[in-house]
């Protein structure tokens, strides 16, 4: 057998392409982006990213120092200003008289419907924060979020970052092993949930997976020789979503409808400092253990603030936004509830 000698001629990428299309002038002139972001981010990224946080976020105490690289590969971003992230997402469209905007609009698989204003989120959120109080969830923090595609979702990690704990959503689809895992991981003091969701036009149960991963006598992994043991979780806040019956633990167990409806619809957002974790976001563990990434307030708004303006061109006075992302990923945080909303769309 022989072999053909390498080619010393390069293969051809069949995937280049190199043609532009430019946008017509007249959508250039009403675009958000302007040409020379770009030039000015890689000419002095610390001027440019000090512009952004100030002009698309509220600060309660404003940063004197924009990015501190001394801890390297770690960095932190406007580490002595205070904020909300709460507070910018919802709580100042309110203040600037646009309460009656819609915040967020719903439909569900069944074909229910639900339509919330900033001025009702507000309401809304500031009920579960002081339900989540109630509960003995304090600032630091951390709370498990494992729920359907509903707007419970959405409100309950805006009260967790009204609160300043930490939120980590587990996506719905997620086996009671791996919410265990990140549960323990996270250590968690709450997990919010619901009965149950609505998958290809039936109802499925969640909250059993719940149960499943909080029993300290489940077997990991099926191993009968080994147990789960106790978890830091104290109690589980659940949504009635499909009306199925649910296996109840008193004491721990608590309804959602039940607990906003003992609590205020007021409250004032703690304020934090800019590198106070917003939320844990764990990979999805399909090459290894599953890694919890932090992502701090001030930065991460920043960013998601910043990118859905420019990227997906919004105008939050006429344009209907919708990402059909699964808010249990990070493009779900991300285009689903922190930028759309802290640009008022």
């Amino acid at each position: 057998m022989t072999h053909d000698a390498p080619s010393s001629t390069p293969l051809e990428n069949l995937l280049t392409e190199d043609r532009r299309f430019p946008p017509s002038a007249e959508f250039a002139a009403q675009a958000n982006a302007h040409g020379d972001l770009g030039a000015w981010a890689a000419a002095d990224p610390e001027s440019f990213w000090a512009d952004q946080a100030r002009e698309l976020l509220t600060w309660q105490t404003p940063f004197t120092e924009v990015l501190d690289w001394s801890g390297a590969p770690r960095a932190r971003w406007f580490a002595d200003g205070r904020l909300n992230a709460c507070h910018n997402a919802v709580d100042r469209h309110v203040e600037a008289g646009n309460g009656d905007r819609v915040a967020l609009l719903f439909e569900g698989e069944p074909g229910d419907t639900r339509t919330l204003t900033y001025a009702e989120l507000q309401r809304e959120v500031s009920r579960a924060a002081n339900a989540l109080l109630a509960l003995g969830v304090q600032t630091g923090d951390r709370v498990a979020i494992y729920l359907p595609m509903i707007t419970e979702a959405v409100v309950a990690m805006l009260a967790c970052a009204r609160i300043g704990a930490v939120h980590s959503v587990v996506f719905g689809g997620f086996s009671a092993e791996a919410l265990r895992s990140r549960v323990d991981d996270a250590e968690a003091v709450l997990v919010i949930t619901a009965d149950g969701g609505y998958r290809r036009g039936a109802a499925s149960a969640l909250k059993p997976a719940v149960d499943e991963a909080l029993d300290p006598h489940h077997h990991p992994h099926g191993h009968q020789d080994e147990e789960a043991g106790p978890t830091s979780v104290r109690h589980v806040l659940v949504v009635r979503r499909t009306g199925q019956d649910v296996a109840w633990v008193e004491g721990r167990d608590v309804w959602w409808h039940e607990a906003l409806a003992a609590a205020s619809d007021e409250h004032e957002p703690v304020w934090v400092e800019a590198e106070h974790p917003l939320f844990i976001l764990y990979t999805s563990g399909t090459t290894g253990k599953p890694k919890g990434i932090f992502h701090t307030t001030g930065g991460y708004l920043t960013q998601s603030a910043f990118t859905h303006l420019n990227v997906f061109d919004l105008k939050p006075e006429t344009d209907v936004y919708w990402c059909t992302a699964d808010v249990g990923w990070v493009t779900g945080h991300t285009y689903v509830v922190y930028g759309p909303l802290v640009n008022g769309a």
